[in-house]
């Protein structure tokens, strides 16, 4: 080669600019890529991940006892009724994940110290799971966000940039069943041609370029064409649904709720478009923010501070009723969700068997700011449940183990995610 290729290397042409991935001739020898592929079964299985940003108070949640004979905390006795449909999880956090409350960007990713000046994320869970099998629905993942402020997100690309969530009903509702006018559609159908042949208009250039590159550069570039023209194949399909009319569901467009208190009428109304766009298999992927970080107060009886301020309650006998108050409506109403999708047949089965729910904090201890001993729940999806895996406490054990047997349940071959160690000890599937 004769000379340095630039990391702001272009290739051009007919108007099109396609930016180049990091080749080895642009950057150090010893950094490396990985590129990851998956497949998907026929069966939709689907993925809810939702993460209450204020976390739970430890001694209301964590049952006692461990296994399938555990006796149930006060707030696990408020979904009782669907105990044998979920799990408990204790002693398990993302290793080198700290910062009190920064680590929410890390809930779905592990990336370590997310509070550092260099932090960048990584790619989250569901997004992880809709490159490989968000193709088969009109919508590859849904990022939904429960907060005063809205646009708050679980999900992360590939790249470690935040995407954008949906903060409300209606703009859900409209996105997943109002079918916009011809123009509308054929406007939106002309947007996803423009993007398509992308390839084509800088093929002369890109086979030029590849006469200048070594063989493992050729063999990345060509993995990176790959990828585009996968991309490529996945605006086909967008265009495709585009010509599908879309569900009708007997459900009344949802009003949006201004209420900044409002947050448990808030966090029901986003868990029931989540259902139907399940229900309707418009999406197999959603991830569900509930962010109360700017302390607004609940609107329940008998709460009379800001949510975030109760969090820190120092062991005050007044702040830690009025934080359970709030903390027992959340877990009675995620008891909704679940009592929803057990309602909704597949044959001989419910949504909620085909639909593995992920719920927790990305906080263990929001009094002390605490990111290890993470709540955690997981229901449904083909799991056996019924258990409390209790590990050690003192030394976590890594959550992102979870999330490697989740995608593999969703058909995703994949034995490693972030800083797994392998599949969740104690975890089947049925």
């Amino acid at each position: 080669m004769t000379d340095k290729l630039n990391r702001r290397m272009f290739l051009r042409g007919t108007g099109v600019a396609l930016a180049l991935p990091m080749l080895e001739s642009m950057r150090p020898a010893w950094a490396a890529g990985r590129f990851a592929s998956g497949d998907t079964t026929e069966s939709p299985r689907r993925m809810v991940c939702i993460c209450t940003n204020m976390g739970m108070m430890p001694k209301l949640f964590w049952p006692a006892g461990e296994g399938r004979d555990y006796e149930p905390s006060e707030y696990l006795e408020l979904i009782g009724e669907h105990r044998d449909h979920f799990s408990v999880f204790s002693g398990v956090s993302h290793p080198e994940v700290d910062g009190g409350h920064n680590a929410e960007v890390s809930f779905l990713t592990a990336a370590p110290h997310p509070s550092s000046g260099g932090f960048k994320n990584t790619i989250s869970l569901d997004q992880y799971a809709a490159e490989r099998v968000g193709i088969n629905t009109r919508f590859p993942y849904l990022s939904l966000d429960v907060g005063v402020e809205g646009m708050n997100s679980l999900s992360w690309t590939s790249a470690g940039v935040a995407i954008a969530a949906e903060g409300q009903p209606s703009e859900v509702f409209r996105k997943l069943f109002v079918q916009g006018s011809q123009a509308e559609v054929e406007s939106q159908i002309q947007q996803l041609r423009d993007g398509r042949s992308v390839l084509d208009a800088v093929g002369d250039r890109a086979r030029q370029l590849e006469g200048r590159l070594g063989s493992r550069d050729r063999e990345k570039l060509e993995q990176y064409f790959t990828s585009v023209r996968e991309l490529e194949g996945r605006l086909v399909k967008a265009e495709e649904w585009e010509h599908r009319p879309k569900p009708r569901v007997e459900f009344e467009p949802p009003v949006d709720i201004d209420d900044r208190g409002a947050l448990i009428e808030k966090t029901r109304l986003m868990y029931k478009m989540a259902r139907l766009a399940l229900e309707t298999d418009s999406t197999r992927i959603i991830t569900v923010k509930i962010d109360q970080n700017s302390n607004p107060k609940v609107n329940l009886p008998g709460v009379t501070q800001g949510h975030h301020s109760l969090t820190h309650h120092g062991n005050r006998t007044d702040s830690v009723e009025e934080l359970k108050i709030i903390e027992a409506a959340q877990m009675s109403v995620f008891g909704e969700l679940l009592a929803d999708l057990r309602g909704v047949s597949e044959g001989d089965q419910s949504l909620l068997d085909r639909t593995m729910v992920l719920y927790g904090s990305n906080l263990g201890n929001a009094n002390s700011h605490d990111n290890k001993n993470m709540p955690i729940i997981l229901a449904g999806g083909g799991f056996r449940h019924g258990l409390y895996h209790k590990f050690d406490k003192q030394n976590n054990y890594p959550l992102p183990n979870l999330f490697v047997s989740m995608l593999q349940r969703m058909g995703i071959e994949t034995d490693s995610f972030a800083s797994s160690t392998g599949t969740m000890r104690g975890v089947e599937f049925v």
